[in-house]
């Protein structure tokens, strides 16, 4: 079953995230996503993630598409005008990729060409209510489409603070429902309860909520999230418990299995981020009896 089709009958969906490398060679990439072959429903594909040049999602998605995967990449307006962007979106559809995660690119100033001119034709709404007259048959300038694509777009939610932040997103997201999203992707809370929190807020908007979940990876890793993502809420139990484990690998899928198993029984979906740790997903997957 698609993962379209699984979200529309409110089947549990299994998202794992992959980066594309800084270069062409794919093998890494290509070896990485046979380990989850029947074991997620799409892979999901970032583009210039963080504002690092490397291969595009457009290419990362077709790699899936070629190895038997279902792709999703993402897409955003920091990067390309509304012509570029159609154009890419059209190619999408072509390749075969037909789920789409609209979302809101990082800041330049932290990436490796932070020289390079931002154009934000279009913002995330601008995007969803162009993805919606493509699918109807027409472009931006209003001209008919020889054959309509087909897409299934979601949103990706920006880290949240507190119950402001919180009540602005779901505000945001509201909108964002109403021009197309039709699913909603959250940034990783290792505090399962504002997480709930977080979770029950974005119900009432009757789309599929998927919460993310993070693999730590060591110490220092748990320690710099702490410090510098506080909407994480990353504890010092949670750091300590890492210290003191005898396997601290072991100890990290474990965490994150457990979080996958807590968020499973109150959301329809997970999207699992490795960070080059790939090859531990199908462990981290078993942790939590997927």
């Amino acid at each position: 079953m698609s993962f379209q089709a699984k979200l529309t009958s409110g089947e549990f969906v299994v998202l794992a995230e992959m980066d594309t490398p800084k270069g062409v060679d794919i093998s890494d990439l290509v070896t990485n996503v046979r380990y989850l072959k029947s074991r997620v429903d799409a892979v999901v594909i970032p583009d210039l993630d963080n504002g690092v040049m490397h291969l595009g999602a457009l290419a990362g998605g077709a790699v899936m598409r070629q190895q038997g995967m279902e792709p999703l990449i993402h897409v955003c307006g920091r990067d390309k005008n509304r012509m570029a962007l159609q154009g890419d979106l059209l190619a999408a559809h072509v390749l075969g990729i037909h789920n789409l995660m609209v979302v809101k690119a990082e800041d330049m100033v932290n990436g490796d060409h932070p020289d390079a001119k931002i154009v934000n034709d279009l913002d995330e709404l601008g995007i969803l209510g162009m993805i919606q007259s493509l699918t109807s048959g027409t472009d931006l300038a209003g001209f008919e489409l020889r054959g309509k694509p087909q897409f299934m777009p979601g949103i990706a939610v920006p880290p949240i603070a507190d119950d402001a932040q919180l009540a602005q997103q779901v505000a945001d997201a509201r909108q964002k429902v109403a021009a197309g999203a039709g699913y909603i992707v959250l940034q990783p809370v290792f505090d399962m309860t504002f997480y709930t929190q977080i979770i029950d807020a974005f119900k009432p908007l009757n789309v599929p909520v998927i919460p993310a979940v993070f693999l730590l990876k060591n110490v220092g890793m748990a320690r710099y999230i702490s410090i510098n993502d506080p909407c994480s809420r990353l504890s010092e139990d949670l750091i300590r418990r890492i210290r003191k484990a005898k396997d601290r690998d072991t100890e990290c899928i474990a965490i994150a299995g457990e979080m996958i198993r807590k968020l499973a029984d109150i959301s329809q979906g997970i999207k699992i981020s490795a960070l080059g740790w790939e090859d531990r997903l199908p462990a981290i997957l078993n942790s939590a009896g997927l």
